[in-house]
């Protein structure tokens, strides 16, 4: 496992439980204490989090970096991503697409398929794609609401409540984390209750997920695996035993 899987994974480990037990992250990254003492060093230098005894505590109950921030982190990753998912893909078909970096390239990969009706809080993703709206014939929606600047997105309840007014093929949503018993999960309130709004109203739910968020569960659940279609993660994902685990537990999974 690369070192920066690693870090995100105790990062977001982290942000969900607030305190974590060295033997704890131990067991979630399947790798030896002296791995995990050197990458806790390394983010306490960064000032990510607090060496106590036994463990560590967050420095600060923080939410994911900004959109900015994320879009620059696993790029290459993240498209392989998308391009797998366009592949799942048919002209004419209406899509719900949430806010997120790895839905950020999936709105440049959509550029080479016409006829698509988007249903989006992503002001990215609209933007990208209504530059195609004569050319291509798409139909872009962006979502009303209140506007996250850091996220770049829309979300709140008149957000909530314009999804619910729309059906869609098929829900393209990027997580904070998903593993098998938990589902998918986000860090914010509004963003999961817009990404769980997408998930009610979509024949079909597909997660984009690359392998650092596999096996996290953030703070808010909005898609229980029951619920969650199909998985589609990077290469380096395959070798995950969680990745096993929630192939196990039902979604069609797919590598990029």
């Amino acid at each position: 496992m690369l070192e920066e899987t690693r870090l995100h994974r105790i990062c977001a480990l982290l942000s969900t439980l607030n305190r974590v037990s060295t033997e704890q992250i131990v067991q979630h990254l399947g790798v030896s204490r002296e791995t995990v003492r050197r990458d806790v060093l390394k983010l306490e230098a960064m000032g990510a989090l607090r060496r106590v005894h036994g463990g560590i505590v967050s420095t600060a109950q923080q939410a994911e970096p900004p959109l900015s921030v994320r879009n620059t982190v696993r790029e290459k990753e993240k498209r392989d991503i998308a391009r797998a998912a366009v592949q799942l893909l048919t002209p004419g078909q209406t899509l719900f697409i949430d806010a997120g970096s790895t839905t950020s390239l999936l709105a440049d990969e959509l550029l080479s398929m016409p006829g698509l009706t988007i249903i989006t809080n992503s002001l990215n993703v609209a933007l990208k794609l209504s530059g195609a709206e004569t050319t291509l014939e798409h139909e872009v929606i962006l979502l009303g609401g209140s506007m996250g600047p850091s996220q770049q997105a829309t979300c709140g309840e008149l957000t909530v409540s314009e999804i619910n007014r729309y059906r869609a093929d098929v829900a393209l949503l990027s997580p904070v984390g998903v593993s098998a018993r938990d589902g998918a999960s986000s860090f914010a309130h509004r963003e999961a209750a817009v990404a769980g709004a997408m998930v009610a109203c979509a024949k079909t739910r597909i997660i984009l997920a690359d392998s650092s968020k596999i096996g996290v569960t953030s703070r808010v659940i909005y898609a229980p695996t029951p619920d969650i279609d199909m998985v589609i993660t990077d290469a380096a994902g395959a070798g995950l035993a969680e990745w096993q685990r929630l192939h196990n537990s039902g979604p069609q999974t797919i590598i990029a």
